[in-house]
């Protein structure tokens, strides 16, 4: 015989968020856009994968993997949050992944900085590749004024990184409702995290790619590719046309 070792209180919490990813599962079934945000993400996932499964003493190289794999745990974990109805919480992750590709955007354009950063102490880090940092770099060299980097970080941290007033909001089923304890699903909600999470998987997977040796990993990399160019002509036609 099993012992249950988890107090009632919790089990019955778990088979709540069971239930809540069953109704999650069903509001996905009947969207294609959620559907498709989500299969970009599972390829942008395959590919830190593939990366990772790349053999190679090159230490930069492993730098790149290596965050490649906080993406894959952060988009696993963000994707099991949501579906749970846990929809701030998985924002929060998010962010992390925000961070992280900035961070491999700014690798990836300039390698040399790799180095830079492995060896640097926690005062040289901050200086040179704080999150601001970071994003104040990737501006300057894309000639970026608009601060649309800024503006997403600030956005995930006010509705999820941050205790403030408008944390609140998504803790709330109804946009003028009270907030609530515990999980919850929403289709608000829930299209806002699942679309951002395809957002920011498109950006993980083309940033990883950039890592690829030339003739490694071509089916994930050319299936991230059909996904990525299906998103893109879904959501953004104007720029996927763009020569």
């Amino acid at each position: 015989m099993t012992r249950d070792i988890i107090p009632q209180k919790l089990a019955s919490l778990h088979s709540a968020e069971e239930q809540l990813r069953q109704k999650a599962s069903n509001m996905i079934a009947d969207d294609a856009r959620l559907q498709l945000h989500l299969a970009v993400t599972e390829a942008a996932m395959d590919l830190a994968d593939m990366l990772r499964q790349f053999n190679s003493n090159d230490e930069d190289l492993k730098v790149a993997v290596v965050l490649g794999m906080r993406t894959f745990n952060a988009f696993a974990a963000s994707i099991k949050l949501t579906l749970a109805g846990y929809h701030q919480n998985s924002a929060l992750i998010l962010r992390d992944v925000m961070e992280t590709v900035f961070l491999l955007d700014l690798f990836a354009g300039d390698p040399s900085l790799i180095e830079r950063w492995r060896f640097a102490d926690k005062k040289a880090r901050m200086k040179d590749f704080s999150p601001l940092k970071v994003r104040e770099a990737l501006d300057a060299r894309d000639g970026f004024t608009s601060k649309k980097r800024f503006e997403m970080y600030e956005l995930f941290s006010e509705l999820a990184g941050h205790p403030n007033m408008k944390s609140s909001w998504m803790m709330r089923p109804q946009k003028d409702g009270d907030a609530v304890i515990g999980p919850f699903m929403e289709a608000t909600s829930l299209e806002a995290v699942i679309s951002e999470m395809g957002r920011l998987a498109v950006q993980v997977g083309e940033q990883l790619d950039r890592f690829f040796p030339a003739d490694w990993g071509i089916p994930s990399r050319v299936a991230f590719a059909h996904l990525k160019q299906g998103w893109l002509n879904r959501f953004y036609p104007t720029a996927a046309s763009e020569p």
